[in-house]
């Protein structure tokens, strides 16, 4: 954006052909684009909800596109098989991806035919978390349907089939309206940009895969001579990466990098990832965006760039990590204009994302600029009452507001599942929710999913980590919410928080395990033993001294809890069903501590 681009024929959306054409025939090659009368309809038929509004400042001098991000897409499960259906799709969210000017996703899996090429070593890898998934070349054509421009291949699955298999994916790439990127047939073809014309601006898309190294095998890191291979960026300074952004940003208007970067499970950048980003925004990327954590993570300006760091899973086979959306940036040849989150959720079982509305999609909308909190980025375009700017409003209406009525549908029967801490959930404790030194070790502790009820009367999946003497009988506690449909806003595991007690409380999250001390004293929390939990801390706050936490939790410190009070939404009060719940157990309720916290009931 702070550079001269090229000038085409001005038109709506279309795509150019991708820099993976160039790796097989020698030449990059430029197509045209022409209007697309469905993609024409869906943008003007519904104005975008911004994240922050636009800008306050002049409409920009020049041509503005919209750019679409989502994240990882992955064709297993009961999702194997749907390329093949002629008309099938993303799902409904495919029609905010065919209004952009330029859409973008990571397909999380080898490109290439059945049959081709052998499983790669990936010697690097545990034993017991190596992986190799395949998509077909008409995962190429379900993308096309679904209003996708570029597709990005540089992740730690794009060569699980080998140098036949990135071969195969070129070749398949050459025949493909959806530009293919992060992988070439040299270092030169892995970091040439794919490159478009969208509405007057010459857009140049780059992706590198940052997570983990699997295998030490050039297919997984493209070199010099060594034949066909991935495009990476592992390290802060990135060399080749850095390089392709330089020449990008003096040729084109806008900049764009795919990155599949993060730790698995974190809500929260690494310090690499942080880095990199910095980098990328000094050599001139004007939109940094990622995914790879399974997990959404915060997004914000980075001096002139705007930097999403994970837009999560996106189709994906299961909805435990059910949160998604897609990311649209507007941007101009001088600046990120504005930008939007379109907020939508994975089936419990998985499948095509559904979007959020209502009432649930501002609260969702407010869940995702949250997480910008942990990132050291500013606030979008226009964002004056954004955290960073204004104080955002309180999560839920105060005591005196009434919230909509909640559904009152009948709900479906009550899931729970006790699992014993397998190896996903383990890495993502391990450093944040439990080290070495926690007073219970991992083998005696539970992973638990359970079906709870959420503010907005809807049935939901949570999860939580207790001691295994507990175990079941939590899942009997809140078998008993459940039906008695007492809300709760959410339920991660605090790992998604860092293990950071005070961000898990400020998102108002419901949990249990989280190996800490008690505030202010070097000693353990009920919590470092799995045998306490905090449920909606919001509504719920720790009253210490004059601090309420969380500071969102202020609104409600005085709410009447006495028998027989007026029900608040998502409050605890004596004799209600959650304090019977477990009085009833014998649990003890933080509420009787003479520094009351509400949120808190630990087990005998």
């Amino acid at each position: 954006m702070r550079h001269h681009g090229r000038r085409g024929e001005r038109c709506g959306r279309r795509r150019g052909a991708g820099a993976l054409v160039g790796a097989l025939v020698g030449s990059l090659v430029l197509g045209g684009c022409s209007p697309d009368s469905e993609a024409e309809s869906a943008r003007t038929s519904e104005a975008p909800a911004s994240e922050a509004g636009r800008a306050a400042s002049a409409a920009p001098a020049g041509p503005t596109a919209t750019l679409a991000f989502a994240g990882d897409v992955h064709l297993e499960g009961a999702l194997r098989g749907l390329s093949e259906r002629p008309r099938s799709t993303l799902g409904p969210m495919s029609r905010v991806l065919r209004g952009a000017d330029l859409a973008m996703v990571n397909l999380e899996s080898a490109l290439t035919r059945p049959g081709t090429g052998a499983p790669a070593a990936k010697e690097l890898e545990d034993p017991s978390l190596r992986y190799w998934f395949r998509s077909p070349p008409s995962a190429l054509d379900l993308l096309d349907r679904s209003g996708v421009d570029v597709v990005s291949v540089a992740n730690n699955h794009g060569a699980d089939y080998g140098a036949a298999g990135l071969r195969d994916t070129l070749a398949i790439a050459a025949d493909s309206p959806v530009g293919v990127v992060g992988v070439g047939a040299d270092p030169t073809a892995a970091f040439t940009p794919h490159r478009v014309e969208v509405e007057g601006l010459g857009v140049g898309v780059l992706a590198a895969d940052s997570s983990p190294l699997e295998s030490a095998d050039p297919t997984w890191s493209v070199r010099e001579g060594a034949g066909p291979g991935l495009a990476t960026a592992r390290t802060p300074d990135a060399p080749r990466l850095l390089a392709a952004v330089r020449d990008s940003a003096a040729t084109d208007d806008v900049t764009v990098v795919y990155l599949h970067w993060g730790e698995e499970g974190a809500a929260c950048p690494t310090p690499l990832q942080q880095d990199l980003a910095a980098s990328l925004a000094e050599a001139g990327a004007d939109v940094v965006v990622g995914s790879h954590s399974h997990q959404l993570q915060g997004g914000g300006l980075l001096d002139d760039a705007y930097v999403g760091y994970g837009l999560g899973n996106f189709l994906w086979y299961h909805g435990r990590q059910a949160e998604t959306g897609v990311l649209e940036v507007e941007v101009s040849a001088d600046a990120v204009e504005g930008v939007t989150w379109r907020p939508a959720l994975i089936p419990e079982l998985g499948g095509q994302p559904q979007p959020v509305t209502g009432a649930a999609r501002g609260e969702a909308v407010a869940d995702w600029r949250r997480l910008r909190g942990c990132t050291g980025l500013e606030p979008g375009p226009g964002a004056a009452a954004e955290p960073g700017g204004q104080p955002d409003p309180p999560q839920q209406p105060a005591p005196t507001q009434q919230p909509d009525p909640p559904a009152t549908e009948a709900l479906p029967a009550y899931r729970s599942e006790v699992r014993r801490i397998g190896p996903a959930v383990r890495r993502s404790m391990l450093g944040s929710s439990h080290r070495p030194t926690c007073p219970v070790p991992l083998p005696d502790l539970r992973q638990l999913r359970m079906s709870y009820v959420g503010f907005d009367g809807a049935a939901r999946t949570g999860a939580m980590v207790v001691h295994e003497d507990v175990a079941e009988e939590v899942t009997q506690i809140f078998r008993t919410l459940y039906r008695e449909r007492f809300p709760i806003r959410r339920m991660r595991l605090v790992d998604a928080y860092g293990g950071d007690d005070d961000r898990s409380m400020a998102a108002n999250n419901t949990s249990g395990y989280n190996c800490r001390t008690v505030a202010g004293t070097d000693r353990f929390s009920d919590h470092a033993f799995g045998r306490a939990l905090d449920i909606n801390p919001v509504q719920n706050p720790y009253v210490l001294g004059g601090e309420v936490l969380p500071p969102a939790g202020r609104a409600f410190a005085d709410v009447d809890r006495s028998p027989g009070a007026r029900a608040v939404p998502g409050v605890i009060a004596r004799g209600d069903v959650v304090f019977r719940a477990f009085a009833s157990r014998g649990w003890e309720w933080g509420g009787d501590y003479s520094e009351p916290d509400w949120q808190h009931w630990s087990a005998p």
